[in-house]
């Protein structure tokens, strides 16, 4: 019944659709309108701008963070903790990419699973960010460095010592994270996925 209510508490904060409230807050257009229809931090950058985009960013960390963090400080001292925090951190995930608040239709999930890894394996968080910025650094591609990264997000935190709980957790989450990026991979292949710094306010291409 607890590992329920700690991933519960974390889906219900997952599913606060940051990139919405943001485009609001700012006076812009609805994110899934444009774009790739995404609420994710890259779509209202393109759209809206930087400063949209880096709000959008810093939300969707904030609440990956808040499920494990209060997961970890109400089972402090517990044996089951790991597996409680890894319950939250699923759920906080989960909730981003199958917001309730929106018919179940959100995000991809790489900013709200850096904030889950940021509490529960950071030494491996830092590794897949540094495949992330290769990878865009090298072909200016978010979506090919946010698979690059959940890629080797498992391996990242076995070979950082986390706990058994975290590596199944990075497991799912990387699976899920490419999964959602099945229309990227076929832009891809097709040369034509938007690379970074491109702006579009219209159309569903990206």
């Amino acid at each position: 019944m607890c590992g329920f209510l700690f991933f519960f508490t974390a889906y219900l904060i997952g599913s606060v659709p940051t990139g919405l409230l943001v485009a609001r807050l700012c006076g812009g257009a609805d994110p899934r309108s444009g774009g790739s229809g995404n609420i994710g931090a890259t779509n209202v950058g393109r759209l809206l701008g930087k400063g949209p985009g880096l709000l959008t960013l810093a939300g969707d960390i904030l609440k990956g963070m808040a499920g494990p963090l209060l997961a970890g400080w109400v089972a402090a001292g517990s044996p089951a903790a790991p597996a409680f925090i890894a319950l939250a951190g699923a759920g906080a995930v989960l909730g981003h990419i199958y917001p309730m608040f929106l018919g179940f239709r959100g995000g991809k999930g790489v900013a709200t699973a850096a904030g889950v890894f940021l509490v529960v394996a950071p030494l491996a968080l830092v590794a897949a960010a540094g495949v992330f910025g290769l990878l865009v650094y090298r072909w200016r591609y978010v979506s090919l460095g946010s698979m690059g990264a959940a890629a080797s997000l498992p391996v990242a935190v076995i070979l950082t010592g986390a706990e058994p709980a975290y590596s199944l957790l990075a497991a799912g989450v990387a699976a899920l994270i490419v999964a959602r990026h099945r229309e990227n991979i076929g832009r891809l292949r097709q040369g034509r996925e938007h690379r970074l710094g491109e702006r579009r306010a219209a159309g569903r291409a990206a």
